[in-house]
């Protein structure tokens, strides 16, 4: 049975391959994936934001840099780069056509194992650092 962190790393591989299909093998079916943009539970969740991630950037690249090394959980530090050439979903839920800009992100995740597959995954990173790398601005709510 594959480690935390096996598996975490086949799931890095998966999403540089840009596989969904491998990605989703290495979560369980009642999964829970927690980002700053929102929850997914369930593998149909999470296909859709890996989708969407994969959509949006089709060059994505994820490289580990730093791996805490335990049983459980894996935690691990990354850089996320990629080139923002298909839609992406605000928060405010307006779709965002391609910028053309790329984007470096650091971030950091930790996932919790259970039978070999992952059962939470927890992914936290800037989301303001994003979002001005692809150049959206903040402005004030007018009530304010």
């Amino acid at each position: 049975m594959p480690t935390a962190r096996e598996l975490k790393d086949a799931l890095f591989d998966a999403m540089n391959a840009h596989d969904l299909d491998r990605v989703l093998a290495c979560y369980s079916p009642d999964a829970v994936y927690v980002t700053p943009a929102g929850v997914a539970e369930g593998h149909e969740q999470i296909a859709w934001q890996f989708e969407h991630l994969f959509k949006a950037f089709p060059d994505l690249h994820i490289a580990a840099w730093y791996k805490v090394e335990c049983d459980d959980p894996a935690v691990t530090e990354y850089t996320l780069v990629g080139t923002h050439t298909g839609p992406f979903l605000l928060p405010d839920g307006v779709e965002s056509a391609g910028t053309g800009r790329r984007v470096v992100l650091r971030g950091a995740c930790a996932c919790a194992t259970e039978n070999g597959r992952i059962i939470t995954d927890r992914d936290y990173y800037d989301q303001l650092e994003l979002y001005c790398q692809l150049g959206f601005h903040l402005e004030p709510d007018q009530a304010a």
